[in-house]
Order: C-alpha cells, then structure tokens, then sequence
C-alpha cells in the first residue's frame, strides 16, 4: 500500500514541478496589454531611459568585476588556481568572438530582462568547459523527459536543438519554482508602460509647439468646418505654434486640454524613474536623480547598492557557474569567486585608518595593503609579509603583574 501511494505521489510531484514561465491560467503573462495601453516587452522596455540605465548600471557592474577560479590550500584557505581550464574560460575568453565582460555583460542584461540567462557548454574529453556561447532567453524552452531530467530546446535559425542539463548554463532569476525566473519586466509591466505613454504624451505635447488643442468658436454658422480647422492647424500648430492668430468674424479660440503642470507631468515622470530604479533596487541618485542625493549620503548608498543590490546577483552567478561547469569530483575543492573588494572601498583617508588599524592589530601585513591598492609588493629582506603587534596591549588578567614583580624584587 505504502508502495503505491509513493508512485502516486511521485507522479503527481513531476507533473508539478514541470517548469513553466507562466501565471495563472497557463497564458504567458508577456503577452497582453498594459493598463496604459502601452504593449510592454523586454525590448519596447529598454526604449525607457530608467529601464536602460538600470539594466546598463547592473549589467556593466557585474561585467567589470574581477572572476577568478580558487583551489582549496589545505585546512587553511584558499588560493588562485590560475592553471584551472576555468580560469581563462571565465577571466579572459569564454568564446573566440567575445571578451569575458561582454560575454558576462549580454548575460546579465538577459538575466535583468527575461528573468533568465542561458549560454551553451562545449566540452572536451575530459568534460571540462572550453566555450561558452550566450542564447537568447526567448527562444528557449525548458521541459523535462519522462524521465524527470530536465531538457533545454533552442530555436535556432536552423531549426529546433534539443540540449542536455550538462549542455547549458543556465542562471534563474527570481521564479516560483526554483527551475524558471520570471522576467522583472512583465512582472512590473503596468509601471514601464505609464513610463512609456507618459513619454509618447510629452513627445506629442512638444510636437504640437507645447500648445494645448482648443475649440475654434464662431457666431454664425460654419460653412467648412474641416477646411477652417486644416488651415488652423497648417498654420498654428508645431514650429509654427507661437505664431500670432488674427481672428476674424468673431471667431474665438478656447483652450480646452488640461495643461501638464496641471496634470502633474513633470511629477509623474520624476515618480515612473523611482519607481523603474525600485524594481531594480538601484539607487535613484544612479540613474542621473539627485533630488535627494548629497555628498554626505551618496558614497552610504553606493555601498548599500554594493550589499543590497550586486551581491545577490552575484551569488546566484557563483552558484549557477560552479553547479554547471566544475566537474563533480572537484566541486569540494574548487570554487568560483567575484572580487567586490574594490566596490567596497571607502574613500582615502577612511582606507588609511582601517590599514592602520590591521597593521597594528596583526591581521594585516604590509604587502597586504600594498596588494589592496594595487602597488608592487615589498621583498622579504624588508619584511613586507611580516606581521606584527602593538605590544602595550595585554590580557586582563596579567594586569598589575609587573608591578607585583617590581615590588617583590624591592622589599628584598
């Protein structure tokens, strides 16, 4: 009994756990309008100036940082492996046509995008990763065999390829499964589309000279109307907007549009900017607004964008890469690590105090600094690895020993 009830469950958790990027009923929830009737997608998105600055500032940030391969030393810690077949794959060249920043780069505008980020592996006999090519998340489709594994198939420009786990790179963004992240733009798509229909107003608005329309009004009654209204705007409308108008025959011009200040424009642009860094968690000051930026605050929220915002990214990045390219019987020995050391840095003079406060205290040696700031190590013979220790400290309770010492040596 107990064995059937087992097969059932496992049945019922594989048609579950089927990945899917979709809410609801099963509809793709990219697909649709916005409440704005703006069509919002990952690329009409980027057509919003707070979007690409966001996806640009996160994209390039990750991009930059430094990425080495790392081999356990002992009990100890850990070292460089700079003649592991990962290093070059992921510090220089992933692929004869991209440096590893821009291979790094379109990853993580993808992964900001579509919620998801894809490149495929090449292998060599040993199974070890000698290429890495990026595919675009739209065009693949995660699904599993009747055997449970999971199974990627790309649309390529030549037809469908069907791609092994062990074949693809895969780094999920936030997802309700685990299996499939969902695309941060579809998920705040009514926010981008008021960004956008909130631009298209405005571009409108100064292409008609920043002159709200009107009603023409007449005394009598209008022969052609639609030959008067034509000849209206052929001549005060756009670049000619600010000409003078001489009315005749009693003719009235009422306005008749609210106009932006009105209407909050400028406002509601300015909040649609918050609002776009918010989804991201960027700080607006970022993004080019300053409303509520200083220079005492400005360096606390860069380091919190540092804590916040890059360091789950790149999390997920160091779990993804070592899941999919160490082999198995090196995963309990080698790692994959970004450097955030020099994001973290503080300004000059708040450096220098905290070098000096290691050196003091022993956990720092002056080629440890020196190797911090990028300045050329010191040899042995000038004792740039030695460590050292301010010696007026001592534990408590050897407080008074030598003055009992003292006064023993004294009373003699």
């Amino acid at each position: 009994m107990g064995v059937i009830f087992l097969n059932i469950f496992s049945g019922l958790f594989r048609s579950r756990d089927k990945p899917k990027n979709s809410v609801g009923g099963g509809w793709n929830f990219l697909f649709g309008g916005t409440t704005s009737g703006k069509a919002v997608n990952e690329r009409t998105a980027m057509q919003t100036s707070a979007v690409y600055a966001c996806v640009r500032i996160l994209s390039e940030s990750v991009a930059g940082l430094p990425l080495h391969v790392y081999r356990r030393n002992g009990t100890d810690g850990k070292e460089r492996a700079p003649d592991h077949p990962l290093q070059r794959l992921l510090h220089d060249e992933p692929n004869k046509e991209m440096t590893s920043f821009v291979f790094r780069e379109t990853l993580m505008a993808h992964l900001l995008l579509w919620g998801n980020a894809y490149a495929q592996i090449i292998r060599d006999g040993r199974g070890y990763p000698v290429t890495l090519y990026p595919m675009l998340p739209d065009r693949m489709t995660v699904d599993r065999d009747p055997s449970g594994e999971l199974v990627y198939t790309y649309q390529s420009d030549k037809g469908q390829v069907k791609l092994r786990k062990e074949s693809v790179l895969h780094i999920p963004g936030l997802g309700f499964d685990g299996l499939i992240g969902y695309s941060p733009i579809a998920m705040a798509k009514n926010a981008i589309g008021l960004a956008l229909a909130t631009e298209d107003y405005g571009a409108a608005f100064f292409a008609n000279g920043a002159n709200p329309g009107g009603v023409l009004e007449h005394p009598g009654v209008v022969k052609d109307p639609d030959r008067l209204r034509e000849s209206w705007q052929s001549q005060f409308s756009g670049t000619n907007a600010h000409k003078v108008a001489v009315l005749e025959e009693g003719l009235k011009f009422h306005q008749m549009s609210i106009p932006p200040e009105q209407a909050q424009f400028l406002e509601t642009r300015k909040f649609q900017i918050n609002e776009i860094a918010r989804i991201f968690r960027v700080p607006p000051h970022m993004v080019g607004d300053l409303e509520k930026s200083s220079f005492s605050n400005i360096e606390q929220q860069s380091l919190e964008f540092v804590k916040y915002t890059l360091d789950p990214w790149v999390v997920r990045w160091e779990q993804s890469l070592m899941q999919a390219l160490l082999l198995p019987s090196e995963k309990s020995t080698v790692s994959i690590r970004f450097n955030l050391d020099g994001l973290l840095r503080g300004d000059y003079q708040s450096r220098m105090q905290g070098y000096s406060v290691g050196i003091q205290n022993g956990f720092y040696s002056v080629n440890d600094v020196r190797g911090l700031e990028d300045l050329n190590l010191l040899p042995d013979s000038e004792g740039g690895n030695v460590h050292v220790l301010n010696g007026n400290m001592v534990k408590l309770a050897d407080v008074g020993a030598a003055y009992k010492t003292n006064e023993t040596e004294d009373t003699r």
